[in-house]
């Protein structure tokens, strides 16, 4: 059974690619540092926002693995992005992306608009914690 609950009330609006609340009951949380689009020589690699986003991702789950956990065990995850309006263009692409590598099972989330991040030319970043049993 998960240490999470997904709490979506119908008097809200409907949410897509997030939940609106979640609680947790597993002992153990995991908290997540922001992750960009680095690759393993700390090269920011990715020209568009999706490709980065996703280098991004896979990252944060790769630290969340390492410590016994999985997409499911999510339970909250900020989005940083220079540009908010591309993130909302590119929100379609940028679903699909997060259900290829993270599943159907949302976190809470934010998205929110920064003007720049550490590396120059990141354009995303994703920080997060999860909770496991």
């Amino acid at each position: 059974m998960t240490p999470l609950h997904r709490h979506n009330p119908a008097e809200l609006s409907p949410p897509t690619g997030f939940s609106h609340a979640v609680t947790a009951t597993g002992t153990r949380l995991v908290f997540l540092a922001g992750q960009t689009s680095l690759d393993r020589d700390g090269k920011v690699v990715g020209e568009t926002l999706p490709e980065q986003f996703e280098t991004a991702l896979a990252n944060l789950l790769a630290a969340l693995r390492h410590a016994g956990g999985s997409p499911a065990d999510l339970a909250r995850v900020t989005v940083y992005a220079t540009d908010v309006a591309d993130y909302r263009r590119h929100a379609h692409e940028l679903g699909r992306i997060w259900r290829r590598l993270a599943g159907r099972d949302y976190p809470a989330m934010a998205v929110i608009g920064v003007v720049r991040l550490w590396d120059d030319q990141a354009r995303v970043e994703l920080d997060g914690f999860a909770v496991l049993d």
